[in-house]
């Protein structure tokens, strides 16, 4: 029998270690797979994207908000995994009725590290969720020397950004960035005034959920002046679990570019 507990506090007894198991996360699917675990995978959703390979192995059972019951239970699962904010708590509580449903719930780093520990415990992995975790530990100790302020926006009509109690507030601090919106709550809406008003040393504009292009830069150079504005990949701040260590050569890349276009 293996106990746990989720990260909403629900105790599920397994009668044994799951080897069918949905993935309704996409950080937390590519978790699995660098844990040894992909021919467990056997179903996840259409932006479970990495590794590429998963998806010619897992079958696909609908998006993070829009899960297909069916589907995923012809595949006969015995662990789902889920997120208390990408997944709907509709499709959660339905999944219930076909197997244990673990849900995750990520708002810093060190809850992801919780997460990889409780993983790594059902499926008896606990010495390499261990070593994921220390090397996320390494790459996030390597950090600016001077610290930038961002305003780092994730939607466009309306702008959005991200408050203190988010995953990608963690980790922008942890990577050397300060958050100038850091005072508010989940993702709030902006204006371009209130850029103005903050007057960030880099707005970073994320790849994730709303897909930035430079186009959008062009668009927002011409109400902000000289704030320099650069792309980021959404991924290496928003996808919580072992993608932390496959990002020490992107974040070192993208201090080296806005330490140049502050110049």
């Amino acid at each position: 029998m293996i106990s746990t507990i989720d990260q909403l506090g629900m105790k599920h007894e397994l009668p044994t270690r799951p080897n069918r198991v949905v993935c309704l996360v996409p950080s937390i699917t590519e978790l699995l797979c660098d844990l040894g675990l992909s021919d467990y995978v056997v179903g996840c959703t259409k932006f479970c994207i990495h590794p590429i390979e998963i998806k010619n192995s897992a079958v696909i059972v609908g998006g993070t908000k829009n899960v297909h019951l069916d589907a995923t239970q012809a595949l006969q699962p015995n662990l789902i995994i889920a997120n208390k904010e990408e997944n709907t708590k509709n499709d959660i509580v339905g999944l219930r009725k076909v197997a244990p449903v673990w849900v995750s719930d990520i708002p810093t780093v060190e809850s992801a590290w919780v997460m990889i520990r409780a993983i790594g415990k059902i499926f008896g992995m606990e010495k390499k969720a261990e070593q994921i975790i220390k090397s996320s530990e390494r790459v996030l100790s390597q950090t600016m020397q001077e610290s930038k302020r961002v305003a780092y926006i994730i939607w466009r009509s309306p702008y959005m950004t991200i408050g203190g109690d988010t995953y990608i507030h963690d980790m922008l601090c942890r990577s050397g960035f300060d958050n100038v919106f850091g005072e508010s709550q989940r993702y709030p809406e902006l204006t371009v005034d209130d850029l103005n008003e903050k007057k960030p040393d880099v707005i970073f504009l994320s790849s994730e959920p709303f897909p930035f292009k430079e186009k959008h830069i062009a668009e927002l150079k011409e109400e902000l002046g000289d704030i320099p504005i650069v792309l980021v990949d959404g991924e290496y701040f928003s996808w919580y679990g072992s993608r932390v260590i496959h990002c020490k050569g992107y974040l070192e890349g993208l201090m080296m570019e806005v330490a140049k276009s502050s110049v």
